[in-house]
């Protein structure tokens, strides 16, 4: 499927650390060839599997949804269109390289194969993953769901996914992505790259519920042609081993708009190196990246973002708020802002700081105890409010939310 120039731009970054994150010894995992077998139905999953699937926003029933997709490891999947959605397609990212010649122009080309040891080892063995299309002018109004699930021990899930939004479509995704918690020492590889075309919308959602002992090292970029929107939703809410994620987004083309919003709940010994990074490109361009982070028990929290204006008449902003609930965990905000064209306006905002003395004194004196008041706080912070979504898929993201923070709490 590739060519041989990208396979030896990926062996020369086989060793490649990446730029930021702990580093990870890959031969520590199994690399064992993926056998696809398709997912006959969703009525076939064990109540636990439905669960699991549950607490990050899948609905297995697939009542208020237009297509669903889910993968077990590397092996079984399931794609479908439902109610036979004009201008939808959804597929396993092998199946759609075979069907369409023409995708190999997107494949690696939003996400440089050699970025790191990551993206490399991601070419150099077996992956899968999903395709999902909005055609020209389709308008996409239930949301598309997605699911990545890792189940086996010491192993390696490797997706590559492509998402385009061609001219004038609208397209809404929500994916979860988990493992239960016996899982032992695994490692998710997830290389994904968005492609929103001209006067096109997507907005897309994940939410995160990983085991203790797992790794996960997402790429993801994102590239906006003119008046092209794209609102990314972002929720990790449970222990891991560490993650290390950077989503970034071009605005290439002139009225191109993106706004980044991410929620983390930091807790155990957990490390989380999470941010975006917005290149204005072309004028008009304009977004922001917002990040909401809780750190408890021993944590380790750093939120990074990137503002980069190349073009005049930008503008962009940058907020991060972080809450300490344990003298032991600790959170890192790191802006950074570059203005290289005049007329680029960057700005940002970080507060790091602990529940508030008055806000608990208050609640306390409405009949809870510090723990509920607490709690209460947590909640109304860990909220996930986006403009611009709709009420369906907010709805999703509000309930998946909760199980993932009732899960992790």
């Amino acid at each position: 499927m590739t060519s041989d120039d990208t396979k030896k731009r990926a062996q020369s970054a086989k060793e490649k650390p990446a730029q930021y994150g702990t580093d990870i010894d890959l031969e520590n995992y199994d690399y064992s060839k993926s056998k696809p077998g398709e997912i006959e139905s969703l009525d076939d999953l064990s109540e636990k599997d439905r669960t699991l699937v549950q607490e990050v926003g899948f609905d297995p029933s697939q009542k208020k949804v237009s297509g669903s997709f889910m993968q077990f490891d590397n092996e079984s999947f399931l794609a479908d269109v439902l109610l036979q959605q004009e201008g939808l397609e959804v597929l396993p990212m092998m199946e759609a390289l075979q069907k369409y010649s023409w995708l190999n122009d997107y494949l690696w080309n939003a996400v440089p194969v050699d970025a790191d040891k990551y993206t490399a080892r991601s070419e150099l063995v077996d992956y899968n993953g999903y395709f999902i299309r909005a055609r020209a002018g389709a308008s996409i109004k239930m949301p598309v769901q997605s699911c990545l699930i890792m189940k086996k021990n010491q192993s390696v899930q490797n997706v590559h996914n492509i998402v385009i939004a061609e001219e004038g479509s609208e397209l809404h995704i929500i994916t979860g992505c988990a493992t239960p918690s016996s899982v032992e020492q695994s490692l998710h590889l997830g290389v994904s790259e968005f492609y929103i075309k001209k006067k096109a919308k997507l907005t897309f959602t994940m939410v995160h519920r990983w085991s203790e002992k797992t790794d996960v090292r997402p790429r993801s970029s994102t590239i906006v042609e003119e008046n092209g929107i794209f609102i990314s939703s972002y929720a990790i809410l449970s222990p891991l081993k560490s993650i290390q994620t950077f989503p970034k987004v071009r605005l290439v083309g002139s009225g191109a708009k993106a706004d980044l919003h991410s929620v983390v709940y930091g807790s155990k010994t957990s490390l989380y190196d999470v941010g975006g990074l917005l290149s204005l490109e072309a004028p008009k361009s304009n977004g922001k990246v917002i990040s909401r982070s809780i750190a408890t028990d021993e944590s380790e929290i750093i939120a990074r973002g990137d503002l980069i204006g190349l073009s005049g008449n930008t503008k962009a902003r940058l907020e991060c708020d972080g809450l300490l609930i344990s003298n032991s965990a600790v959170i890192r905000a790191i802006p950074m802002l570059s203005a290289r064209a005049e007329g680029a306006e960057l700005s940002h905002e970080a507060t790091v700081g602990k529940v508030g003395a008055e806000q608990l004194s208050y609640l306390m004196s409405r009949g809870l105890d510090e723990d509920e008041a607490t709690s209460l706080i947590i909640r109304g912070f860990m909220k996930l409010k986006v403009p611009g979504l709709p009420p369906a898929l907010q709805s999703s993201i509000d309930d998946a939310i909760k199980l993932s923070l009732e899960g992790g709490m």
